[in-house]
């Protein structure tokens, strides 16, 4: 009896050992991005049979986990250069050669839809879709074979993922009817995750832009945070009605700006809160740093200091 007892602590002991690592090793970049983009993935696979897992897979690596300067400022997660029949946005950016054309896109989700619609009309990802909905391995290495990627890694690096971060629990989703009906209940209490918001970075700290009909309860619950901080952190008061454009920062803002910004212009129409929010400064250092007192207004043409 003792020896049983002891052979299933050992075996609880390596299990929990072997949990705690596996956990270690997940990145919490990569977390957010799952928690953001998965209810996207699996609308994509519903419509288009593409596994979730590869599609959250692809824009985690094409996008290092949305932090990428394609993903955050042009909102493309799957690195899609333009090719001839692209008559949307265009940026440039260097890749396999300098000054290469990327596509643009106004929010993540046209981006998602345009990655579905990509490997859809592309013949030589055909084959792909005889797969069944649950071989992400197979879907991985279909997309190496046909050319997505020059990296020859590219297939061991999406399975990986796939597999660190359980992704494929997401493609069982060709959902019930009973999984369609909690669906739409989640979206009635989380209406961000059928349109989450794009988190950019200004001065190190990540932000948000606010759209119609944005609260600071509604932002809070999105990102998990509290909605008083939020507040706080923006320099507003409780009563502010968000209006769309607002800049929202989810941290707090900074003493000073980040070091390319030394000195502002006021232009019209600037208020101090306003400069504060564009350069991520705290409202009480700006006047602090300028020796300026809340009763000022800043008038077009003066210099202000901004770290």
């Amino acid at each position: 009896m003792k020896s049983i007892l002891l052979r299933l602590t050992v075996i609880i002991v390596l299990f929990c050992l072997s949990v705690s690592a596996h956990a270690q090793r997940r990145n919490a970049r990569y977390n957010e991005y799952i928690k953001q983009y998965a209810p996207l993935a699996v609308e994509q696979m519903q419509q288009h049979k593409i596994p979730a897992s590869i599609t959250l897979a692809q824009g985690l690596l094409e996008s290092g986990a949305g932090y990428s300067e394609l993903a955050r400022k042009s909102n493309n997660h799957f690195g899609i250069k333009c090719h001839s029949d692209w008559r949307g946005r265009k940026v440039y950016h260097d890749d396999d050669a300098r000054g290469e054309c990327f596509r643009a896109y106004r929010h993540p989700k046209d981006s998602y839809e345009d990655h579905s619609a990509f490997l859809k009309r592309g013949a030589r990802y055909a084959f792909l879709f005889k797969l069944k909905i649950t071989d992400y391995k197979g879907w991985a290495r279909g997309l190496k074979k046909a050319g997505y990627a020059t990296d020859p890694s590219y297939a061991n690096r999406l399975i990986t993922i796939i597999e660190d971060y359980e992704l494929y629990k997401y493609d069982s989703r060709g959902m019930s009817k009973r999984e369609a009906r909690n669906w739409e209940k989640e979206l009635k209490k989380k209406p961000w995750l059928a349109n989450p918001h794009q988190v950019f970075i200004a001065n190190d700290i990540a932000y948000v832009v606010a759209r119609d009909g944005d609260t600071f309860r509604l932002l809070g619950k999105e990102f998990d945070i509290s909605w008083k901080k939020l507040v706080k952190y923006n320099d507003l008061h409780k009563d502010y009605t968000l209006e769309a454009g607002d800049i929202i920062y989810l941290k707090e803002k900074r003493k000073k700006a980040a070091k390319p910004y030394t000195v502002y212009i006021v232009k019209d129409g600037d208020s101090m809160h306003i400069i504060s929010q564009k350069y991520g400064i705290r409202l009480k250092n700006l006047y602090k740093m300028n020796r300026k007192d809340a009763e000022y207004i800043p008038e077009v043409g003066d210099r202000l200091r901004l770290r």
